[in-house]
């Protein structure tokens, strides 16, 4: 599995991350669903096919998964992504002190504030940023971000110096987007330009756009395609999943994508 540099992070990431939250809210998803050890056993088989890089939630309810599966391996193998719906000072830093307990981790990698929808966002919530970007000085974090729901949200992310990731939701189909595919994939330039780490979710279309092994190797190739995106995350529920993808994104990798 490829590795790339995440921006200017420092980070670095595999081009394939597995996602835990497949219509994942309220503290549970179809990964969390699958029941503890299941997911803990895939998480370890994900990072034998090279998949280094776990993309989690509060929302989600997968930290105890990923703190099992620690356990089997170096904590310096794995990139971790966690989100917070905390909007203040005190709640988020109460999160990432929780958070650290549930991964059985002193660091995570990245943080991003999930689910932002407000245009303004950086003005509505300038006390959950700063606690992150404390978190980030004090070491408990390396790198903190976004993940938007909605075009005026993910275009002021661009122009907003703090962050420093995004996930960002594209396909080739518009499937479940923030707006065109064009647009988005203007922005992300953006915000690649500026240094920005950015992974894309959604890449599958919600799974509508995996009906096929045509159909879903022409949405990764799509998304592996685009020069502003580093890396992407795929919610996979199975062993048979997890290869299928992983040998998706090698083949375009070898062919120089």
């Amino acid at each position: 599995m490829e590795v790339v540099s995440f921006g200017k992070t420092g980070l670095d990431v595999s081009r394939l991350s597995i996602g835990t939250g497949s219509n994942g809210w309220n503290g549970r998803s179809n990964q969390t669903d699958l029941g503890f050890e299941a997911l803990r056993d895939l998480l370890l088989f994900a990072h034998e096919q090279g998949v280094t890089f776990w993309d989690s939630a509060d929302q989600y309810g997968s930290h105890p998964h990923i703190k099992e599966a620690l356990k089997e391996l170096p904590r310096e193998s794995v990139t971790i992504t966690t989100k917070t719906v905390s909007r203040t000072r005190e709640s988020v830093e109460e999160d990432i002190k929780r958070f650290l307990k549930e991964i059985g981790s002193d660091y995570v990698d990245i943080v991003l504030l999930h689910c932002l929808t407000q245009v303004d966002w950086p003005r509505r919530y300038p006390d959950a940023m700063e606690a992150l970007t404390r978190c980030k000085e004090q070491g408990l974090i390396r790198a903190h971000g976004v993940s938007c729901h909605d075009f005026g949200a993910f275009q002021t992310s661009a122009m907003t110096d703090w962050v420093e990731v995004v996930l960002a939701r594209i396909n080739h189909a518009g499937i479940s987007m923030d707006a065109s595919p064009a647009d988005v994939i203007r922005t992300m330039e953006q915000m690649a330009f500026a240094g920005k780490g950015i992974y894309g979710m959604k890449v599958l279309g919600m799974g509508k756009l995996a009906k096929d092994p045509e159909s879903q190797r022409d949405a990764i190739e799509f998304v592996m395609g685009l020069p502003c995106v580093h890396a992407m995350t795929i919610g996979m529920t199975s062993r048979e999943e997890v290869l299928a993808n992983v040998a998706v994104v090698n083949e375009i990798s070898e062919n120089g994508v």
